[in-house]
């Protein structure tokens, strides 16, 4: 996986200019909260009247943000993502996935082929969600389907970098091979749950 993209100042206030918290901006960008804000923090808004872009950007009072992204209102009805009465950057796409599956609005197999079989770890059936238009944002039944990585190879692309299949297959240590671990604050509780808070335990989990 290659490393987190940096984020340079005019990526940063266009999302801004898009989004109304810092949180929409960072899924806007499609990076970790975390990654934003050590980026945000860099660059400087004291003409504005706030010591970063992170701080210009802060909006704790939810002004303008959907009730339902807070925690306090239940969340839509899935079908509202899927016919775009929602917008859908306000949710992660594993999330819309999940909630998909779950209401029985896609299958948890291979549209192409049906493959269903699960991984011993964690259970999970490694599919990838293809969005026929391009359009990452439409989730429309007709325009999203589930596809085994064979199919989706063989249908829609590549799923590695040549450098990546290189790395697998020569086994050579390369830059591109080792991941960028930041951990959100939801991630964080999740392995706290786990037991995995101790830093020489997350080091551990950051090398497998």
């Amino acid at each position: 996986m290659p490393k987190a993209k940096p984020l340079s100042k005019q990526m940063i206030l266009a999302a801004m200019n898009k989004t109304m918290s810092n949180r929409a901006a960072s899924r806007y960008l499609g990076v970790s909260y975390i990654h934003y804000k050590k980026w945000a923090k860099n660059y400087d808004a004291t003409k504005e009247g706030y010591p970063d872009l992170f701080e210009q950007h802060k909006n704790q009072s939810g002004k303008g943000i959907p009730k339902f992204l807070n925690g306090s209102v239940k969340q839509p009805a899935v079908l509202d993502i899927i016919e775009g009465r929602v917008d859908s950057s306000h949710f992660s796409a594993a999330k819309i996935r999940e909630r998909m599956i779950g209401e029985g609005y896609l299958e948890d197999c291979c549209s192409n082929c049906s493959f269903n079989e699960r991984r011993v770890l964690d259970y999970k059936v490694p599919l990838i969600m293809n969005f026929k238009d391009d359009n990452k944002k439409n989730y429309k039944l007709d325009n999203v389907e589930l596809l085994c990585y064979n199919c989706y190879f063989l249908t829609v692309g590549d799923i590695f970098s040549d450098k990546q299949v290189q790395t697998m297959e020569e086994h050579k240590p390369t830059n591109e091979g080792k991941v960028d671990w930041e951990i959100d604050d939801y991630h964080l509780h999740r392995l706290k749950e786990l037991g995995l808070e101790d830093k020489d335990e997350l080091n551990l989990i950051s090398r497998i």
